[in-house]
């Protein structure tokens, strides 16, 4: 192997959060907006210092799981950065996940230490009541923002943990294709899995984000997602980071205060789930501020409606849709140059080093060989995208079943249903055991949740397949009714199955149509504001 090989120690692997301070000290990397404190390059790399030399006091070293669980707070930055110095892993960690959960992602990751958000004790004491590894030391991140902090943890307080001396410590050496982070995916059926994400995963991300999206040293975002998410991480966090820019961080999501933020800081960049840009649009706030500095916006986590893309539109904001995922990062394609509005459905092309492809979906009769063993589907025909990059993850820890079946022989195989046009965008068209049959026909959820998305009494729709015994299956459509609409006088829905499949006659063919219909006041979400498939089956499915 040659002696810049991703298995041989490098030395700016751990260290690059030192390398940016020296670069740039002075200027602002992180911004936390809950309690209005400002952290520079040099202040944030001081910071590391100090946290790395406590987990060193620990034994901390490059065969050590770190896990946190904890909001977005400057702690945790922490423990990112002083991971990279002492060669460990870092696993953060949902807040969101009930014990037995969290339980059982304890007992995989196995960390020496678990850094504990206040709020969050009682949860953490019951998994680790239940959980079968070794009892990690614990550190209390005590909480700034008024939120219960009763603790009945043997902890150690944070702050008052932290070693004075700030001076350079001996950062170790990983090697670039070492795992950094540890993140979980966002299933909504079962525990989630922990995938392994290099240092070298990490850079090429990075890379792949600047280069194609345009990011500058002088950009700033508020960052929207959870930090136990790759979103919170690698789709604007650390490519920022690697270009000198400055992440707005919280510890609640509120679209009035992100409006602010982008108003107050001057925000640039934006990347959100389509709940959340749309939420941004209802708010009081929206037709007030001034979205003059934003220059571009990004939809990523499912599909966005394009009543909600052209409000944005509309305050001459270019917001476009993304595509990626734990596995693989966040950042896969990007849309060209002047890109034409009518592609606005896709998610792009894929940016300089992703390459992607859509094959024929797996079926029953293919046994477990390997994925890349498909054939690829010709221009317009859906079927199973799959993605090939340097940010791909290595696989899931200690899951050798599960990193065979996604990563195959090189490819990830991600799940998802996807067709690519004659001019080369992609467009994601569902998830692949979400599609269902009817009558023998194909049915694409995505593409009819589209379709029922665009009656004005629709605020957000999920379709799911249902039993039935003409067809085998049909749709059933869950909506969340739209901001406003309200049952009338008689306590009637403003929404019937009748007057939706009417709706849908100039839309989509007639099997396409749900059967069925069900409200809910709000849709339960997973992961960041993402709609919990699974909740919404295991309630209305039969």
């Amino acid at each position: 192997m040659s002696e810049t090989g991703p298995g041989i120690p490098q030395e700016w692997v751990g260290a690059w959060s030192e390398r940016r301070a020296a670069l740039t000290p002075d200027r602002e990397g992180l911004v936390d907006a809950t309690t209005g404190e400002r952290f520079t390059y040099a202040e944030l790399d001081r910071r590391a210092t100090r946290t790395a030399r406590l987990l060193r006091q620990y034994g901390v070293g490059d065969e050590s799981s770190i896990a946190v669980v904890s909001r977005n707070r400057p702690a945790v930055v922490d423990l990112f950065f002083a991971t990279g110095k002492t060669g460990s892993r870092f696993a953060p960690l949902s807040h969101r996940l009930a014990p037995p959960e969290l339980a059982e992602l304890l007992d995989r990751v196995d960390p020496e230490i678990l850094a504990v958000e206040s709020p969050f004790a009682e949860t953490v004491s019951t998994a680790l009541e239940t959980a079968d590894a070794t009892a990690p030391e614990i550190i209390q991140l005590e909480t700034t923002d008024g939120a219960s902090s009763d603790s009945t943890l043997d902890s150690t307080p944070y702050a008052s943990a932290l070693p004075e001396d700030d001076a350079p410590v001996e950062t170790a050496t990983p090697a670039p294709g070492d795992t950094h982070l540890l993140l979980h995916t966002g299933g909504s059926t079962g525990t989630p899995k922990e995938t392994k994400i290099t240092h070298q995963g990490i850079v090429w991300n990075s890379l792949n984000t600047i280069t194609a999206w345009g990011l500058r040293a002088d950009d700033v975002t508020p960052m929207v997602f959870p930090m136990f998410h790759t979103g919170g991480w690698n789709v604007l966090t650390v490519p920022l980071w690697h270009m000198g820019g400055t992440v707005v961080i919280a510890r609640e999501f509120d679209p009035g205060d992100v409006l602010e933020t982008i108003d107050a800081e001057g925000g640039t960049v934006l990347v959100a789930v389509p709940a959340v840009l749309r939420m941004m649009t209802q708010h009081d706030r929206w037709a007030e501020t001034d979205l003059s500095t934003l220059r571009f916006a990004k939809s990523g986590g499912g599909p966005c409606r394009k009543s909600v893309m052209e409000t944005w539109w509309d305050r001459d904001v270019d917001l476009s849709q993304g595509y990626g995922l734990t596995e693989c990062g966040p950042n896969n394609f990007a849309m060209p140059e002047g890109w034409p509005r009518e592609k606005a459905d896709s998610v792009g092309k894929p940016v300089m080093h992703v390459d992607a492809r859509v094959v024929e979906p797996e079926s029953e009769d293919d046994g477990d060989g390997p994925a890349g063993l498909r054939e690829t589907v010709d221009p317009d025909t859906v079927g199973e995208l799959q993605l090939r990059s340097p940010h791909a993850a290595t696989g899931y820890l200690d899951n050798p079943e599960a990193t065979a079946e996604t990563f195959g022989d090189g490819w990830v195989s991600t799940g998802d249903l996807a067709r690519v046009d004659a001019d080369g965008y992609y467009y994601i068209e569902g998830r692949t055991k979400h599609m269902f049959v009817s009558g023998g026909e194909n049915v694409y959820p995505a593409e009819v949740e589209d379709a029922i998305a665009d009656h004005p009494s629709v605020g957000e729709v999920v379709v799911i397949p249902v039993p039935d015994d003409t067809w085998g299956q049909v749709g059933k459509a869950v909506i969340e009714p739209a901001s406003g609409v309200t049952k009338d006088e008689n306590g009637d829905r403003p929404l019937n199955l009748d007057d939706l499949r009417a709706f849908l006659d100039d839309r989509l063919a007639r099997y396409k149509h749900p059967r069925e219909i069900a409200f809910v006041e709000a849709m339960p979400t997973s992961g960041p504001d993402k709609i919990d498939r699974g909740a919404i089956s295991d309630r209305f499915g039969a």
